[in-house]
C-alpha cells in the first residue's frame, strides 16, 4: 500500500487542484514495507513501486520511522543501501523511545546509527506518548522540505 497526502505549505485551505502547486508537497507513506505478508510477485511489485517513488528527481528526502526496540531488518539495510546509492537525504525518526530505559537510549541510538550508517544529524529519537523529540522532528522535517531537491538525480 502507498498512502499519498497532499500538504499545502501556503494557499487557500481546502482548495482542490488538478496539478501540483508550487507551494505543495506530498507526503508518501509506505507502511510496513519490511513486514508485508504477501506473495513473492506482490512483494516484487511493491519494491518496484518503492524504487519508482524514491527515484523521483523532485524527492526532497525520506522520513524513515524506525522502532528503537527492533534490530534493523534485511529490508532496512537494503533500503539504507538504496538511499546511499542515490544520495537521498534521510531523516530517521527513532520511535517509541519511552519503551526503553532512559539510560539505554543513547546506546541504542548509537547502535542503530552505526548499523544503518547514518550521521548523528540524520537521526532524532522520539516518543509520541511523552512528546520527546517531536519539536526537533518538526524542525528537521521543515528543513528537509525547504531544501531544493538534489540536482544529481535526473
Amino acid at each position: 500500500m502507498l498512502n499519498v497526502f497532499e500538504m499545502l505549505v501556503a494557499g487557500p485551505v481546502g482548495a482542490q487542484h488538478a496539478a501540483p502547486l508550487p507551494h505543495t508537497y506530498y507526503l508518501l507513506d509506505l507502511p510496513g514495507y519490511g513486514y508485508a505478508r504477501a506473495s513473492h510477485t506482490d512483494l516484487r511489485a511493491y519494491r518496484l513501486l518503492i524504487t519508482h517513488v524514491l527515484d523521483r528527481a523532485r524527492l526532497a528526502g525520506v522520513l524513515w520511522l524506525l522502532d528503537i526496540r527492533r534490530e534493523p531488518s534485511d529490508d532496512d539495510r537494503a533500503m539504507q543501501e538504496f538511499f546511499a546509492e542515490r544520495a537521498t537525504p534521510v531523516l530517521a525518526a527513532v520511535t517509541k523511545s519511552d519503551a526503553v530505559a532512559r539510560s539505554a537510549r543513547t546506546q541504542r541510538e548509537r547502535e542503530l546509527r552505526s548499523a544503518l550508517e547514518l550521521e548523528a544529524d540524520q537521526m532524532i529519537v522520539t516518543s509520541a506518548r511523552k512528546g520527546e523529540g517531536i519539536e526537533d522532528l518538526r524542525e528537521a522535517i521543515a528543513g528537509l522540505i525547504r531544501k531544493p531537491p538534489s540536482d544529481t538525480k535526473a
